[in-house]
């Protein structure tokens, strides 16, 4: 099993003498850190103050000895703070505001998305570098992977979303980390870059203050969630939004929320929260609103029960057409068992969703909302009709 923990471990006395400085500064770090019991999770403030002390003690040391000093002291506390207490090498491509997404197949094999396009990098890791970031990575959010739970999910620190995959399941150990843009907050924010035009903005915004049941649908990396997080943003401050999701990701800034996330079961296989429990949960904490992440299996059937109960509700969906989410959503429930009516769910869908709004990622990287459509209500021939609001341009 591996054990998720921020290694501290490294004895001052054994390090080799030509140890670049930064080296050396990072190894009586960790050692002051595990001496002090200080856990950098838990007291980032007081780590960075003990990191400018010691490249400070190093360079008086150094001067007084002849020997290499660092010459950017606040540049070197940056890096040591990366290798000891953030990311490592990792750290500053989590910093870039323009990286939105990154991910390791390999160690050799490193890429990142900006712009919503693709991008291999210069950086070449090794396995145990590879399974230490993991390890940093997991600490805050007590999730595991092991042989018998090869697959993770989690959230880091700063709200951004983890993927981890390791072996036998793929040949290196896979990480993939969306990260939280905290730049597009609102749909102003987002009528700014262009993914909305202000017609379609002002058709959401009088659809979240009517309390219209919205489904968000788009291909991977189309913007679902940003949207999501931006419609909600739209909402009445005094309203109570309960959100469902399987890893924390969405933002939703309002005074009255109450954030859920699925959970893991436990080794001896208890303790697991799915998203249908959480989803029956979220109803008993009186919502004025009711968002879930992302509907992608049984849960379909729970939300749908909570659509036709009076509360508004929001949930994103992989599609790759408003017509084709209806079609899913219809399908999904489907898996919760063996007594659920198709035409059932059909009709319950389309008495009440209010708006089916469709994202794309177009070949130039931009996102935009490419459609929104209405259910009329009336299911015709096995096909619940829609109604165009919304069709972006070429």
């Amino acid at each position: 099993m591996l054990r998720v923990s921020i290694s501290l471990s490294s004895a001052s006395g054994s390090e080799p003498p030509d140890l670049p400085p930064e080296t050396r500064i990072a190894c009586r770090l960790r050692d002051r850190l595990r001496s002090e019991g200080i856990d950098p999770a838990e007291r980032p403030d007081e780590v960075e103050r003990v990191a400018v002390a010691e490249v400070q003690r190093h360079n008086d040391f150094a001067l007084a000895r002849g020997l290499a000093a660092v010459d950017d002291e606040v540049s070197a506390v940056r890096r040591v703070l990366a290798s000891v207490a953030g990311y490592g090498p990792l750290q500053a491509l989590l910093d870039d505001p323009s990286v939105e997404e990154l991910w390791i197949n390999a160690p050799d094999r490193i890429f990142v998305a900006r712009g919503g396009r693709s991008e291999r990098i210069a950086l070449t890791l090794t396995e145990g570098e590879v399974r230490d970031l993991v390890e940093r990575m997991l600490h805050a959010s007590g999730r595991r992977v092991d042989l018998s739970q090869p697959f993770a999910d989690a959230s880091l620190p700063d709200g951004s979303r983890l993927h981890v995959v390791i072996p036998d399941i793929t040949r290196h150990w896979s990480i993939n980390v969306r990260k939280f843009l905290r730049r597009f907050r609102t749909l102003d924010d987002l009528v700014t870059v262009g993914s909305v035009t202000p017609d379609a903005a002002d058709i959401l915004r009088t659809a979240i203050a009517g309390g219209r049941n919205i489904i968000v649908s788009g291909a991977t990396h189309a913007g679902k969630t940003t949207m999501l997080s931006a419609l909600m943003a739209a909402s009445p401050s005094e309203q109570r939004v309960v959100t469902v999701e399987e890893t924390f990701e969405l933002a939703v800034d309002l005074p009255d929320v109450v954030a859920l996330q699925a959970r893991q079961p436990s080794l001896e296989g208890g303790g697991e929260v799915t998203l249908r429990r959480l989803v029956k949960e979220a109803l008993r904490m009186r919502p004025d609103r009711l968002v879930v992440g992302e509907v992608r299996d049984a849960e379909a059937l729970d939300l749908i029960l909570a659509l036709n109960t009076g509360v508004p509700a929001a949930a994103t969906v992989h599609a790759n057409s408003a017509a084709d989410a209806l079609r899913k959503l219809s399908a999904l429930p489907l898996l919760a068992g063996r007594n659920i009516d198709v035409g059932f769910v059909r009709d319950a869908l389309a008495a009440s969703v209010d708006l089916v709004v469709h994202c794309e990622l177009l070949s130039s990287g931009r996102r935009r909302i490419a459609e929104i459509v209405s259910p009329t209500g009336a299911v015709v021939d096995e096909v619940i009709a829609t109604r165009s609001v919304f069709r972006s341009g070429a």
